[in-house]
């Protein structure tokens, strides 16, 4: 039997985003373009925050998912539908809007909280779905261990492991830790999009080998239409590495601040519901 060739992915573009002050107690660093929809599809943006008590406070979405990472600190969040809780440094919450959520995150007391978080856009088909929440704990997310490797995977798969996580789209978020020498390898379907950040220390992505080092941004070069694809990471240093890819939506985004519809009418009507009171029913 022939097997489906699987193709070695690239590097496309390398990136370090700036820090800018947004005030006295936030700081925020733009990791994904918010105005390249079309090359990060199905990503609207990923920001890097460090913020303090009040930063951010009551707000609301619709048409989109939220998946915040801490990094550090001990991150407070709650909303009109669900309730409240915390996340811890390793935790992720995968938020689902849909039609409408009223929510906010706040660091814990006298905590400073350090966090990644990521939009993913929502097919026109399910921009009206009902809200819900997962509080995905790194304690609990389903681990792949090798030579000098350790992935944690928190949606889709690796290496045969797959994450409980449910998605509206199809998404791979991985947590790559190496050992200094060590390398890893994640297999993807060859029309995925994707990119690298890398949280800690260096090393060789893709092939024929590009450097990221901390605080750098990589880009997944396509695939020329294989169906099958692959990436492997080296570290040169020991390294922490975040991989998000997901399967584009190829359709109009309109955005209009936490509103992200696919029409100028479906962010007005997202207005007036907000105005109206219809985000708490």
């Amino acid at each position: 039997m022939t097997q489906t060739p699987v193709f070695e992915r690239s590097i496309k573009r390398v990136w370090t985003p700036e820090a800018r002050k947004q005030s006295p107690i936030h700081t925020a660093a733009m990791v994904l373009d918010p105005d390249n929809h079309a090359e990060n599809d199905p990503f609207l943006l990923l920001a890097e925050d460090w913020f303090g008590h009040g930063t951010f406070d009551e707000h609301p979405h619709r048409g989109i998912e939220t998946v915040t990472y801490v990094i550090e600190g001990k991150l407070s969040h709650f909303d009109n539908r669900f309730g409240d809780g915390a996340l811890e440094p390793g935790d992720v919450q995968w938020m689902t809007a849909g039609r409408g959520v009223i929510h906010k995150e706040d660091p814990a007391s006298g905590e400073q909280v350090h966090s990644l978080q990521l939009w993913v856009n929502l097919p026109r088909t399910e921009k009206m779905t009902e809200p819900r929440y997962q509080n995905l704990r790194a304690k609990d997310m389903p681990v792949v261990e090798g030579p000098g490797s350790t992935v944690r995977v928190f949606s889709g798969s690796s290496a045969g492991v797959a994450a409980p996580t449910q998605n509206h789209v199809p998404v791979t978020m991985v947590e790559i830790n190496l050992q200094e020498g060590a390398a890893f390898t994640q297999d993807l379907p060859g029309d995925y999009s994707g990119f690298f950040y890398v949280l800690a220390g260096s090393g060789m992505f893709g092939t024929p080998g590009t450097e990221g080092r901390k605080g750098q941004t990589l880009l997944l070069g396509g695939t020329h239409g294989a169906n099958k694809s692959s990436v492997t990471v080296r570290a040169t240093t020991p390294m922490k590495v975040l991989l998000y890819a997901g399967q584009p939506l190829h359709e109009p985004v309109v955005s209009y601040g936490p509103f992200v519809m696919n029409t100028r009418q479906e962010i007005i009507q997202a207005i007036e519901d907000y105005q109206n009171g219809n985000f708490v029913q």
